[in-house]
C-alpha cells in the first residue's frame, strides 16, 4: 500500500510539473487577421501602425514575451493620447486583459495543437494520482477514525520545506492569475476542452481555468475529508454537500445558464461576499436579462437581507460557512491538512476582531458609493459627475475594494497562505459576510456548542484543529456553551474529542449564555463561581 501510495505522489508530482511547465512552452503570433478580429473599431484606429510595425507576424517564444510587447505598445499610446487631452480616444480596458485576449487568439505550435494531450499530462495525471495517494490511507491508517499523528512533525504541515514551497507555488499562481493572466494564458489553452463542452465556440478564460481547478480540487480533496472522517455522519453529509454546491451552483450553473441567453450567476453568493452585487454593469445585466434577470436581483436583495440572518439565527453561520461557501469548502478540503496552523493566542483574536469587522464597513461604505452611482446611472443619467459622493469616485472606491479585499485578501492570502497561516485566513480575518453573520450569530441565534465539563480531560485536540483559532480547551473546561461569532460550525473539534465532551446544538435561546462564571468538577457539578 505504502508502495501504491508513492506511485500516486509521483504520478501527481509528475502533472504539477508539467502543469507549472506549461507557461514556458508553445509560441505565439499575431496575424493581420487576428488583430482585425480580436481589436475594437477604437482600438484598431490607436494600434494598428504600431502593432503592424512592431507584433505582426512576429513569434514570441513565450506569453509573457507577447503579452509584454502588448502591454508596452497599449501603455505608450494611451499615455501620447492622454498628454495630447486627446480623451474622445484613450482607452479604458485593463491592459493586462488585453495583452490576455490577445495572446489567446495568437497562440500556436506545439500548446495550440495538443491541447487535448497537454490536458490529460497535467489536468488528468495530478488528478490520477492524487486520488491514488488519498485512496490508500482506506488501508494504510487503519480501522475508521481520525489520525493526526505526527502532523506537527510533518515538512508538509507544520511549516516546513514542502509547506515554504507549496505555499510559494499557491501565491505564485494566485498573483498571475490576478494580475498577470497573460503569462497563464497556456494553462486556459490546456482546459479548452472542457470549456468546449459547453460551448464549442469560446476559449476558456482565466475565471473558466480558476473555476474549473477550484472545483476539481474540491472533489479530490473531498474524497480525501470522507476517507478521513467516515466515522463521522456530520462530516460525510457536510462534505458531500459542500463539494456539491460548488460544482451545481459556483461551476455547472455559471456555465450553462449563459448559453440560454441568462446572466451567469452563483445562486449561494450573499452580499457582501457578492462585492460587486450593485455595479452598474451587475444590475444592467441583471435587469435586462427578462425575468430571470430580474428575479436573480431580487433574490440577490431576498438572500443578504432574509435568508442570511433566519438561517443564522436558526442554525448559526455554520449553514452557509461550512455547507455552502465555496470559499469555506476549499478551505475544509484543500486546506484540512493545514488546520491546526491557526493561531490561538490572544493578539490574534483582538487582531481578528479589528480586521473582519473592519472590512465589513469598508464594504458597506463601498457598496453605499456603487449604489448611489448606478441610482444615479438609471435616474440622472445626464447628472456630471454621477460618481462622486463626498469627493470620492465610486470607481476609485470600488477599484480599492477590489484589490486590496477581492483581490490580495480573498485570493492571494487567504488561499496561498494556507500552508503558513492556516486554512481560514480569509474566513476569519476577511470575509465580510462572515463578520455579518458572526454579530448575528453571536447576540441573536439558536446555535451554540455546548460542552460537558466533567468528561474533558484536557487533551487539547479541539483547540490544536479549530481552524479558526478558538481555544474550545479553555470553554471545555469549564462547561461552558461555545457562543464565539467566529465559530463556523465545523464540528471538528467535536469529531477529534476522544470523550464527547462537545456537541453542535440548535437549541433554544434560553440557557445559551449564563453560565459563563462556574467551572464544573465532574459529571454531576461540583461548581465552584470564579
Amino acid at each position: 500500500m505504502k508502495l501504491l501510495k508513492n506511485i500516486g505522489l509521483a504520478i501527481f508530482l509528475l502533472g504539477l510539473v508539467i502543469f507549472t511547465a506549461l507557461p514556458f512552452l508553445g509560441s505565439f503570433k499575431m496575424s493581420e487577421q487576428i488583430m482585425l478580429e480580436q481589436l475594437s473599431e477604437q482600438e484598431l484606429g490607436n494600434l494598428q501602425s504600431d502593432f503592424e510595425e512592431k507584433i505582426i507576424d512576429v513569434e514570441f517564444g513565450t506569453s509573457s514575451a507577447f503579452g509584454n510587447a502588448v502591454i508596452d505598445i497599449y501603455n505608450t499610446k494611451n499615455e501620447e493620447l492622454k498628454a495630447n487631452e486627446e480623451w474622445d480616444k484613450v482607452m479604458y480596458t485593463q491592459e493586462k486583459e488585453f495583452a490576455f485576449k490577445l495572446a489567446k487568439a495568437s497562440t500556436t505550435g506545439f500548446v495550440a495543437d495538443n491541447k487535448l494531450l497537454l490536458f490529460f499530462l497535467s489536468f488528468g495525471l495530478g488528478i490520477l494520482g492524487a486520488l491514488i495517494y488519498v485512496y490508500q490511507d482506506l488501508k494504510l491508517l487503519g480501522p475508521a477514525g481520525i489520525k493526526n499523528d505526527g502532523v506537527y512533525h510533518s515538512a508538509a504541515q507544520n511549516r516546513g520545506w514542502i509547506g515554504i514551497v507549496t505555499f510559494l507555488w499557491l501565491v505564485s499562481f494566485y498573483v498571475l492569475l490576478y494580475f498577470n493572466p497573460h503569462i497563464i494564458v497556456n494553462l486556459t489553452n490546456v482546459v479548452d476542452p472542457v470549456k468546449h463542452l459547453f460551448n464549442p465556440e469560446a476559449g476558456a478564460s482565466q475565471w473558466f481555468l480558476y473555476g474549473f481547478l477550484y472545483t476539481v480540487t474540491m472533489i479530490v480533496m473531498g474524497i480525501r475529508m470522507l476517507i478521513k472522517y467516515r466515522h463521522n455522519k456530520y462530516q460525510v453529509v457536510r462534505t458531500i454537500t459542500v463539494v456539491l454546491f460548488q460544482l451545481i451552483f459556483a461551476f455547472l450553473m455559471v456555465e450553462i445558464l449563459p448559453l440560454f441567453d441568462l446572466p451567469a450567476k452563483d445562486l449561494k453568493n450573499a452580499w457582501p461576499l457578492d462585492h460587486y452585487f450593485l455595479f452598474d454593469w451587475n444590475v444592467q445585466q441583471l435587469l435586462s436579462s427578462g425575468h430571470f434577470g430580474k428575479f436573480l436581483f431580487f433574490w440577490g436583495i431576498i438572500l443578504s437581507i432574509i435568508v442570511v440572518p433566519v438561517m443564522v439565527y436558526f442554525f448559526g453561520k455554520r449553514w452557509y460557512c461550512s455547507w455552502v461557501c465555496g470559499c469555506g469548502g476549499l478551505a475544509e478540503t484543500l486546506g484540512d491538512p493545514y488546520r491546526q496552523l491557526s493561531n490561538k493566542k490572544l493578539w490574534t483574536w483582538k487582531l481578528e476582531r479589528w480586521l473582519i469587522n473592519g472590512v465589513l464597513v469598508f464594504a458597506v461604505i463601498m457598496t453605499i458609493y456603487t449604489g448611489y452611482h448606478t441610482y444615479n446611472v438609471y435616474n440622472n443619467p445626464d447628472m456630471d459627475g454621477k460618481d462622486i459622493l463626498f469627493g470620492l469616485s465610486a470607481y476609485d472606491v470600488r477599484s480599492w475594494y477590489g484589490f486590496l479585499i477581492g483581490s490580495i485578501f480573498a485570493g492571494v492570502i487567504g488561499t496561498g497562505f494556507y500552508p503558513i497561516l492556516g486554512n481560514r485566513s480569509w474566513c476569519r480575518f476577511g470575509c465580510p459576510l462572515a463578520a455579518y453573520m458572526g454579530i448575528v450569530q453571536r447576540f441573536k441565534s439558536r446555535f451554540r456548542i455546548t460542552t460537558n465539563g466533567g468528561q474533558c480531560i484536557s487533551c487539547g485536540n479541539c483547540s490544536t484543529y479549530c481552524e479558526q483559532g478558538i481555544d474550545v480547551r479553555a470553554y471545555a473546561q469549564k462547561g461552558q456553551n461555545i457562543v464565539r461569532s467566529s465559530c463556523v460550525g465545523c464540528g471538528v473539534c467535536a469529531a477529534v474529542c476522544p470523550r464527547g465532551v462537545l456537541k453542535l446544538e440548535n437549541g433554544p435561546e434560553e440557557g445559551r449564555f449564563g453560565n459563563e462564571g462556574p467551572i464544573v468538577l465532574g459529571n454531576d457539578g461540583f461548581k465552584i463561581d470564579v
